[in-house]
């Protein structure tokens, strides 16, 4: 390294951003993540007995990730070779591959290759990894923000151990800021920063260490000497949300929405549809899932929620944002405080196992179209009765193909407007077994039992 480099990089280092310029270069540095670095805890033995297998190290951004490579890299006295899945290929990783090769035949040094965002590394090339990582040719650790079990293949992931990594507590992300405050790399007490603006920069980071000392950085340019809460929120504008619409944060957050309603808890209901869109969550996604709630969830025991989601929907349409916040109010209120039922599901579950199961079974000849004479003279469409001309509209038939005549596919519940449906379900299938046993000389099924 000549002066000109050592002048760089030392430039470098000042115009760096607070959270490059305050990353943990020792263990000790390194916080939140005790179960892993605490004493007696897998990671801290492993470096400690120089034994680092390779890792996957799946959290939500922030959480000192590739922090924690570069010092198991360090501890280990492993060259440190480092790529971005985004950018990188096959070529990329043989090229690599054969860096380490080299660097063990000749100095017998190891080589620890970090990828970021290893979940966006395709089939071929986790592949391209397979034999080198069981070889040991490279240890290998991939930091993912998304599930490994659902982003990383099998193979690739057996030869890796899966390490979670949280998110940090308040107090963990205020002794961060603390120190990046007095630390010489950092702001080094050129600004003083209150015990409220800390809390409230941690609350509003939402576990993310990198993103603390960011909006640190950011009210400390805005408010000079002295940082206070008010100085803080000026700087933010407002609180950042974590949630990831691509990713598993955003199917978590959509989770506790949905159970939210069908727990007929219209508070949380109400705050996990407000975090969405908070977040930026395409307001017509949530109506979305609202609309499959209805009939669901709440289904026959109020038949008017689906309209009531429907109707939501379309008045949001007509209203965009930001008053059609209300009728989405609306409607999560209503379908979280309406009676349940999921048998309209259970009942098409049902149905669908029939279906798969017994095939294309013959419609009943007296069900039949029978358009022509010949259709008639075969039986077509004999002994159909019209229910119309019936009292009360109706007529005890068996409309199911013969293998499944008394079957029952539908159980409505006890709640709300299906009760009556119930009833009146009961008192047909009372009607129809009444009619069976005059026609077949036999005992009645009771509702439910199979033919």
């Amino acid at each position: 390294m000549d002066l000109f480099d050592h002048a760089s990089q030392k430039e470098t280092a000042t115009l760096a951003p607070l959270a490059e310029r305050m990353r943990p270069t020792t263990l000790a540095e390194y916080l939140g993540q005790e179960h892993l670095t605490g004493e007696g805890r897998f990671l801290r033995r492993a470096l400690e007995s120089d034994q680092v297998p390779s890792l996957i190290l799946w959290g939500p951004p922030g959480t000192g990730k590739t922090t924690l490579a570069q010092l198991v890299a360090r501890s280990t006295g492993a060259a440190f070779e480092t790529m971005s899945a985004v950018l990188a290929g096959v070529k990329d990783i043989r090229e690599t591959v054969a860096r380490a090769q080299d660097r063990w035949k000749l100095h017998r040094q190891r080589t620890l290759l970090f990828i970021d965002e290893i979940h966006r590394f395709n089939k071929s090339q986790q592949d391209a990894l397979l034999p080198h990582v069981e070889k040991g040719t490279v240890t290998l650790i991939g930091a993912t923000t998304e599930n490994p079990s659902f982003e990383v293949n099998a193979a690739l992931l057996s030869r890796c151990r899966v390490v979670t990594l949280r998110g940090l507590e308040q107090e963990e992300l205020v002794a961060v800021m603390r120190r990046a405050v007095a630390d010489p790399k950092g702001l080094g007490g050129r600004v003083t920063v209150d015990d409220a603006a800390l809390d409230f920069i941690a609350d509003a980071a939402g576990g993310d260490a990198r993103r603390a000392l960011t909006a640190l950085e950011a009210a400390a340019a805005h408010g000079g000497a002295v940082v206070d809460r008010k100085v803080a929120e000026e700087a933010l504008q407002q609180k950042l949300l974590l949630y990831d619409k691509g990713g598993e944060e955003h199917y978590n957050v959509v989770s506790a929405f949905i159970k939210s309603m069908r727990g007929s808890d219209v508070d949380a209901a109400l705050y996990w549809m407000t975090r969405m869109l908070e977040a930026g969550e395409d307001p017509v996604f949530i109506f979305r899932r609202m609309v499959i709630f209805a009939s669901e969830d709440v289904g026959n025991a109020d038949p008017r929620a689906l309209g009531v989601a429907v109707d939501a929907l379309r008045a949001f349409q007509l209203m965009g944002l930001p008053e059609g916040t209300l009728p989405l109010t609306q409607a999560v209120t209503y379908l979280a405080l309406a009676p349940k039922s999921n048998a309209v599901i259970a009942a098409y579950a049902a149905v669908r196992e029939a279906v798969t199961k017994e095939g294309a079974l013959p419609v009943p000849m007296h069900l039949r179209n029978a358009p022509t004479k010949l259709m008639k003279s075969l039986g077509y469409g004999g002994g159909y009765k019209y229910p119309h001309n019936f009292e009360g509209n109706y007529v005890p038939e068996d409309y199911l193909p013969d293998a499944l005549r008394a079957r029952c596919f539908y159980t409505p519940t006890r709640n709300g407007f299906e009760a009556e449906l119930s009833e009146r379900y009961e008192s047909l299938q009372q009607q129809l077994a009444a009619r069976r046993e005059a026609r077949d000389g036999r005992e009645p099924r009771e509702p439910g039992e199979d033919g």
